[in-house]
């Protein structure tokens, strides 16, 4: 029952990722003219469903290497972790603060791991909290860096075929990294290890699903509130946030996609003038973050602490 259970909650957290990632992701593509939405959805869907046959290390962080997730006690503290999330950021998003549900599912989990009385890796969960931190200022570096290049070419018309470069490595970042936070669900739901192509694919199909409905408010994200962006943004913002997260997954630190797009974004704002930048959103949405994780550690670390307490 409890795995039928965490499984259905693991389609429901997929679909609200494809709401809340995929708007973020396709929206900064929506300035670069050339571009179209439903061609941008498929590739990122097919990213999503094809990368992590091929690496799923960050989902492995999620399911094993985070907190132990044996049998019933780890179905408990992943479905206590994806509630506690999901709370976190529809309270934090109702409020004009969107976050990460990436930073709220790693606090999620391994508050609700320690209330269980499960072992907890102090380690697994600094390197997250570091790659966290560092993942927005790579992303804004590596922008200021492409901003440069970008604006050097001097060609407007070559701005679609960079985006599309941005663009892609932002999928494959996504796809090795974030977004396996919704195969790690379902893997601990369904009790089963590594990556099954059917697994993958009905994880992708879910994410299409809130991509899909949330395309209509692509346009309204993190571009639009932290400058007045430009198509050189977009295309400066996608490379920086797609080398700083793809640099993460290598170490199998999960990070969030929204974080390091969000510092693409400022740092492409940067390279132009300091002043673009609108830094009262930008501060709003830092603390957002900066909110996220211990609060959702501490919702499940009580309702843990409750569950045991009342096994017991």
């Amino acid at each position: 029952m409890l795995s039928a259970s965490l499984a259905v909650l693991a389609g429901v957290f997929a679909v609200v990722s494809g709401v809340n990632d995929g708007g973020a992701l396709l929206g900064a593509g929506l300035r670069v003219p050339g571009v179209r939405p439903l061609v941008a959805l498929f590739v990122l869907v097919a990213a999503v469903a094809a990368v992590p046959m091929l690496t799923s290390r960050v989902a492995a962080t999620f399911t094993t290497r985070l907190a132990s997730l044996p049998g019933t006690a780890g179905q408990v503290a992943m479905t206590v972790a994806v509630v506690c999330a999901l709370v976190v950021v529809l309270v934090l998003s109702s409020r004009g603060w969107p976050t990460s549900l990436t930073l709220a599912i790693v606090g999620g989990l391994t508050g609700a791991a320690a209330g269980l009385g499960l072992p907890v890796s102090a380690g697994a969960v600094g390197l997250v909290l570091v790659a966290g931190v560092v993942a927005p200022f790579v992303g804004a570096t590596v922008a200021v860096l492409a901003s440069r290049v970008v604006s050097g070419l001097g060609r407007a018309q070559s701005l679609p075929r960079l985006h599309w470069g941005g663009f892609a490595v932002q999928c494959l970042a996504y796809a090795a990294n974030d977004g396996q936070k919704m195969l790690a669900v379902f893997l601990i739901g369904l009790g089963v290890g590594g990556a099954p192509p059917l697994v993958c694919l009905l994880v992708a199909a879910l994410f299409a699903v809130g991509a899909v409905y949330g395309l209509p408010r692509a346009g309204r994200t993190l571009s639009r509130q932290l400058l007045p962006a430009r198509p050189l943004h977009a295309v400066a913002a996608g490379l920086g946030s797609g080398l700083s997260v793809i640099g993460c997954a290598a170490a199998g630190a999960p990070v969030s996609m929204t974080q390091a797009i969000a510092g693409g974004f400022v740092g492409a704002g940067v390279a132009d003038s300091v002043r673009r930048v609108r830094w009262a959103a930008t501060s709003k949405i830092v603390l957002a973050w900066t909110l996220t994780l211990p609060v959702s550690g501490l919702l499940g670390l009580g309702a843990g602490l409750m569950i045991k307490g009342v096994a017991g």
